[in-house]
């Protein structure tokens, strides 16, 4: 018995260090990843908390030290954006523009790498790489073709050419992300629907959509966040006051020769305002959706 007890307590000897060891280095590394995310998000929301605070002071009584909140906030200057933006009309103008590209994008770009991913011919093939082709083309290559063809086609200033013309800047990469997580989907679910006698929207409508919702709300995310904060294609494409987006609206308030923070300040924070309402509501799809693709 002390001949097989002895050993036992000397290999036990060393564990308990070890462990201990672990546990500190486990914990110091968690202490450097929270002291790095913190500095990082200080990063992040100075500018934001820098340009709050400004644009609540008056333009004569600009403090010297930017990160001083004033004593006495100056809500008129928000009034005034809210009034010179056309503010209302601009966001619901934005946010028709965002939503019909959003929804445009997800169903066409998702039955195109459908299609690619469950078709393996020589031609599919061929048509994704034009596909992925088009990530690599800036828009200002495109934007007098653009221009011409919706001159042509009688769509120049209207809620739906410049709803085609984002759809078809962000197929290139919804097809990409479409694709490569429809590879990770199993084909047995697609032939079992198949064999029951389910056609092909059928098949697509309730059992290959469904699987794609963690990746359909990170590439409406994407999307949305693209189309919102664009001011290239609108100031191209849309002429008439009554379709002005946010993007214009604040540009609008930019002077030829002068600029004053008073006034593009609170545009600049009233144009942000409702896309970080929807990201905030929406960023568990988006940590879903990276930890899915990571997953797999």
């Amino acid at each position: 018995m002390t001949t097989l007890t002895a050993p036992a307590t000397q290999q036990q000897t060393p564990t308990a260090p070890r462990r201990t060891v672990r546990r500190t280095r486990r914990r110091l590394g968690n202490g450097v990843a929270s002291v790095v995310l913190v500095l990082f998000a200080a990063l992040v929301l100075t500018p934001i908390y820098v340009l709050v605070v400004v644009s609540l002071h008056h333009g004569q009584s600009a403090p010297d030290n930017p990160f001083a909140f004033p004593t006495a906030p100056d809500w008129q200057n928000y009034r005034t954006a809210f009034v010179n933006m056309h503010y209302l009309r601009s966001v619901g103008n934005t946010l028709l523009i965002t939503l019909a590209t959003a929804a445009l994008t997800v169903l066409t770009a998702s039955l195109a790498a459908w299609a690619i991913v469950r078709h393996t011919r020589r031609w599919t093939r061929t048509v994704y790489q034009v596909f992925v082709s088009g990530l690599t083309i800036p828009i200002f290559v495109v934007l007098t073709p653009l221009y011409e063809v919706m001159q042509k086609l009688h769509l120049l200033d209207s809620y739906g050419g410049i709803v085609l013309a984002y759809a078809a800047t962000t197929m290139p990469f919804a097809v990409f992300f479409f694709a490569g997580f429809l590879r990770t989907v199993p084909a047995e679910l697609e032939e079992a629907a198949a064999v029951d006698g389910a056609g092909l929207l059928r098949t697509f409508a309730q059992i290959v959509f469904p699987l794609l919702k963690p990746a359909t709300a990170t590439l409406a995310i994407f999307v949305v966040m693209q189309v919102w904060n664009d001011l290239i294609l609108p100031l191209v494409l849309l002429s008439s006051d009554s379709k002005q987006t946010v993007t214009l609206a604040v540009y609008a308030t930019i002077g030829t020769h002068t600029l004053s923070p008073e006034q593009l300040l609170p545009t600049l924070v009233l144009g942000v305002l409702p896309l970080f309402a929807v990201f905030l509501s929406l960023q568990r799809y988006v940590v879903a959706g990276i930890a899915v693709g990571v997953g797999k």
